[in-house]
C-alpha cells in the first residue's frame, strides 16, 4: 500500500511540477514575443489561465496532505484525548462529504458548460471544468490515504508521512 500512495503521490506532483512548466514557458515566451517581435500570442493568457485553474485544484489534494489548508489545530489539541479523535472522525466526515458533493456539482457544472467554448483557443470548457471534478476526487484520495495517521496523531502524522512517502 506504500508504494501505491507513494506513486499516486509522485504522480500527482509531477502534474502539478508539468503544469508550472508549460506555464512558465508559455507565459515567458509571451513576453519575449511582446519585446522581441511586438506582438503577443493570442493564445497565451488563455493558456496560462486554464492552466491555473488545473494546477490549483491538482495540488490541492498535495496540500491536503500536508495540512497546508486553513484549519483550527489549537481547538483539537485543547481537547482531551477522546475528544480529539472524536472531533477527527467528524472533521473527516465532513471533508469526505464535502468533497464528494463538490464532485457532484463540478461534474454538473462540466456538462452545462459543454458547448461553451474558450475565446482564443477555441477549446470546449468542458475541459477546463472538469478540473473540478478532477481535484475533488483526487483530494478524497490523498484523505483517503493519510486519514488512519491523521486519526491516530492528527495533523503533524500526516506531514511526517507525507515526508515518508515522497522519500520511500
Amino acid at each position: 500500500m506504500r508504494r501505491i500512495e507513494r506513486a499516486f503521490v509522485i504522480l500527482n506532483g509531477t502534474a502539478v511540477i508539468a503544469g508550472l512548466a508549460l506555464m512558465a514557458v508559455v507565459v515567458g515566451w509571451n513576453v519575449a514575443a511582446r519585446y522581441l517581435w511586438a506582438g503577443a500570442l493570442p493564445w497565451a493568457d488563455e493558456v496560462a489561465r486554464y492552466t491555473m485553474i488545473w494546477l490549483t485544484f491538482l495540488g490541492s489534494g498535495l496540500a491536503l496532505r500536508e495540512g497546508a489548508h486553513v484549519a483550527i489545530a489549537n481547538a483539537q489539541e485543547a481537547l482531551p484525548g477522546p475528544a480529539q479523535r472524536g472531533l477527527r472522525w467528524l472533521i473527516l466526515l465532513i471533508l469526505f462529504f464535502f468533497f464528494a458533493f463538490m464532485v457532484w456539482v463540478g461534474i454538473d457544472y462540466m456538462s452545462r458548460m459543454a458547448i461553451q467554448k474558450s475565446a482564443a483557443l477555441r477549446l470546449p470548457m468542458k475541459w477546463v471544468y472538469a478540473a473540478m471534478p478532477t481535484g475533488f476526487a483526487l483530494m478524497i484520495l490523498h484523505l483517503a490515504l493519510v486519514a488512519p495517521r491523521y486519526l491516530r496523531a492528527g495533523f503533524q502524522a500526516t506531514e511526517q508521512a507525507t515526508d515518508e512517502a515522497v522519500r520511500g
